[in-house]
């Protein structure tokens, strides 16, 4: 019998804590269209049931709408754009910018996804990754998943708490 299987086996199980963090499922999205964020979360905090999520929105990103989820609450903290936008016309100055669902409890054995649905402005640069830090908050303890890395230096996983990331393409 060939080790090469088993030899696999250990490498997708050796890699799969440093793939256990918050991620985005779609990892590309034009610039100038919408973007529907789907944060997985694959987890809870060292086997601890997640209790809320939070999550930034970065600067450049607007007409968020949170997807409610059943048994959740969802709030959201609006605020200053850095700039105007335009969106279909009208200048837009302020916005939503967090999300955060609570009152659910996700157990660590569980997956489950969180929602939103957004516009990505013209502000923001093409080839380029956007990061939406994220706070996982457990019964015990908080994951903080805000780590963004220095612009040039690589993908974004390279950190021990790394957050989600959109590969930003040109616009159409």
């Amino acid at each position: 019998m060939s080790t090469t299987p088993w030899l696999i086996l250990l490498g997708a199980l050796a890699a799969s804590p440093a793939a256990a963090h918050i991620t985005l499922e779609t990892k590309q999205a034009r610039i100038g269209s919408y973007y529907k964020a789907v944060f997985a979360v694959p987890h809870g905090c060292a086997g601890s049931s997640t209790m809320k999520i939070r999550v930034q929105i970065p600067e450049g990103v607007i007409a968020v709408k949170a997807m409610p989820k059943a048994g959740w609450s969802v709030d959201v903290v609006e605020g200053k754009y850095a700039g105007e936008y335009d969106y279909h016309g009208n200048k837009l100055s302020s916005g939503v910018k967090e999300v955060a669902w609570s009152g659910g409890k996700l157990p660590d054995h569980n997956y489950d996804e969180f929602v939103i649905s957004s516009f990505l402005t013209d502000s923001l640069k093409p080839n380029t990754t956007l990061y939406f830090p994220v706070v996982q908050e457990c019964e015990t303890g908080v994951s903080r998943w805000i780590e963004i890395p220095a612009e040039g230096a690589g993908n974004s996983h390279e950190g021990k708490s790394p957050a989600p990331g959109v590969k930003l393409l040109p616009k159409p």
